[in-house]
């Protein structure tokens, strides 16, 4: 029987833990490395060779998707499944062009997760239904790169003057942005802006 090397990145060490825990448990899977950062991924696997990465998507230094698109350019021959707590549109449809081959979400069952683990090293994409079916309809952010920033950078609040300051922006540019991605997601509001390009994934 083939063994599956795995490196586990979780910035939450009690998830990460578990994780190891419940796929060791599998005869056929072996975790050979663990990490809490994004910035990490790679250097560790270079060292511990893994077949498979199981990536947060949420992570201090590099957020999953950087992390798997670097991952692929540096170890290829190790697959990428993103297990993360966001189910959110916009984060599959981005892992997959960054090169993941599986996206599913934290609670799928300890027996679905080994099995996703054994589809993605054999090939095989994974994706969770109910996720993919919500990307279709979702469709791609439809904000342009500098929208994204705006709203981002409004998340923390403060005025357009603020955001204006933060971003190196005029504040007549910094209203456009917004309006336009208020028009866009179809809010009435910035903070409903936020809310749902948040809730899509469009602002990681």
């Amino acid at each position: 029987m083939t063994t599956i090397r795995l490196l586990l990145a979780d910035d939450q060490a009690l998830v990460r833990g578990a994780l190891a825990a419940l796929l060791d448990l599998e005869p056929d899977l072996e975790v050979v490395a663990q990490v809490g950062r994004g910035d990490e991924v790679v250097a560790r696997a270079l060292e511990s060779a893994p077949d498979v990465a199981l990536l947060d998507i949420e992570m201090p230094g590099l957020d999953g998707i950087a992390a798997t698109a670097a991952l692929r350019a540096r170890v290829p021959r190790c697959e990428v499944l993103v297990v993360t707590t966001f189910g959110r549109p916009g984060y599959l449809r981005r892992a997959m062009e960054a090169g993941a081959k599986g996206f599913v979400v934290k609670d799928t069952p300890a027996a679905q997760l080994a099995d996703a683990v054994r589809r993605v090293h054999s090939g095989l994409r994974v994706v969770d239904p109910a996720l993919a079916a919500e990307t279709l309809v979702a469709g791609a952010s439809p904000l342009t790169a500098r929208e994204s920033d705006v709203l981002r950078a409004a998340r923390e609040g403060g005025t357009v003057a603020d955001l204006a300051r933060g971003l190196h922006l005029s504040e007549g540019t910094v209203r456009n942005h917004l309006s336009s991605a208020i028009g866009k997601t179809g809010a009435r509001t910035r903070a409903e802006a936020v809310r749902i390009a948040d809730e899509n994934g469009w602002l990681l």
